[in-house]
């Protein structure tokens, strides 16, 4: 199939990423940005050892290393002392020279994509939405806030779990949901011998990220009523009190640090998952805007970066866009249906919701399953 133009609705993790796959392809791409300033906050993410072989697929790895730091190590701990109770290497699956797995501020991480995007001759325009999407079977007509108009082969909607995109061309398809979670992120210096990630498991669920050599961020979660909403104003000391719920002493040590209200970066966790089509004609979704999750697995991104790389393969395969769609999503829903329902159940045992769950076990299963090929 020749396509000679297609359109990415947002310019985070995920739309970045297929604007990079369609571009490695040969497909011309614009991207659009909802944000003017194109602003992500200064938190870090991990990247688990998938992620890192996309990196390197899409050609962006060593820079990607570069402002990041890598690492195999991953330990867990529980109960109220932090009592050690697994810890393993993850696998290579970039490469014996590679890390597994890495964390890195998310501003880094934006600067990589969007440079290596530019690299390959993306457009992308800022401050813009989508009004309306006209799809004749041949084309999409689109127009845009600004005024202005396009006709695409496809269009691809990476705008996030409340992505307008979804609601445009799957008007009755699910709506996003607050799972009765919260997490907080806060960056911290890094403590001597901190060399991998670390998580707490109960009755503080917790965990502490390296970044880069000196800073680390640190996780938190929590139980909030529906509708609970955060100040600035006093945003450090809401997350220093329920971080030190029972809090482990490894956790409870880095307490006095969290001091800058406007550091926090808090968030309840809303999911949304479609069981049904994740396209109409030329127009498809990915990433968050159909398996939004939560952050328990730590694939949230992860999952969004595989699906760029697997939509741009089958849309250069493929005889017809919706045959690409379906073969994109069927390729996707073993994996983004693993991640959201174990990440929400995850949650949902340690709100009590349900019956503990051997995270561990889990994880391992998790991490099987992301080892596999895409």
């Amino acid at each position: 199939m020749q396509i000679s133009r297609a359109l990415v609705i947002g310019g985070g993790i995920g739309g970045l990423t297929a604007g990079i796959a369609l571009r490695r392809k040969g497909i011309p791409v614009d991207i659009i940005e909802r944000d003017p300033d194109w602003s992500v906050y200064g938190v870090g993410i991990i990247q688990q050892m998938n992620v890192i072989r996309a990196m390197d697929q899409i050609g962006v790895l060593e820079a990607y290393l570069s402002k990041a730091y890598g690492f195999d190590k991953t330990t867990l701990f529980a109960g109220p002392q932090g009592m050690k109770v697994a810890e393993f290497d993850a696998p290579r699956l970039a490469g014996p020279a590679y890390p597994a797995n890495a964390g890195i501020r998310r501003t880094d991480l934006q600067k990589v994509l969007a440079d290596k995007a530019a690299e390959v001759g993306a457009k992308v325009r800022l401050g813009v939405t989508v009004t309306a999407l006209d799809d004749d079977g041949s084309g999409v007509y689109v127009t845009f806030s600004d005024g202005s108009t396009g006709r695409y082969d496809v269009v691809i909607g990476a705008d996030g779990v409340f992505s307008t995109t979804r609601d445009m061309i799957l008007p009755d398809a699910p709506t996003p949901r607050y799972t009765g979670q919260w997490v907080w992120r806060y960056n911290l210096a890094r403590p001597e011998g901190l060399d991998g990630i670390q998580v707490f498991a109960g009755p503080c669920n917790a965990g502490l990220v390296p970044m880069n050599d000196t800073l680390i961020y640190m996780f938190v979660l929590s139980q909030e009523p529906e509708g609970f909403k955060l100040a600035t104003e006093g945003a450090a000391a809401a997350m220093r009190e329920r971080a030190a719920r029972m809090a482990p002493p490894q956790i409870a040590a880095l307490l006095d640090q969290i001091t800058d209200d406007a550091g926090v970066v808090a968030r309840p966790l809303e999911v949304v998952f479609l069981d049904g089509d994740w396209h109409r004609g030329r127009v498809v979704l990915l990433g968050d805007a159909v398996h939004a999750a939560t952050p328990h697995l730590a694939q949230g991104a992860g999952m969004a970066i595989e699906d760029a790389l697997v939509l741009a393969e089958e849309l250069v395969q493929a005889e017809t866009p919706e045959a690409a769609f379906a073969a994109y999503r069927a390729r996707r829903m073993p994996r983004v249906r693993h991640v959201a329902e174990t990440s929400i159940l995850i949650g949902d045992a340690q709100m009590g919701k349900v019956e503990p769950v051997d995270v561990g076990a889990l994880n391992g299963k998790t991490m099987a399953m992301m080892a596999e090929p895409i």
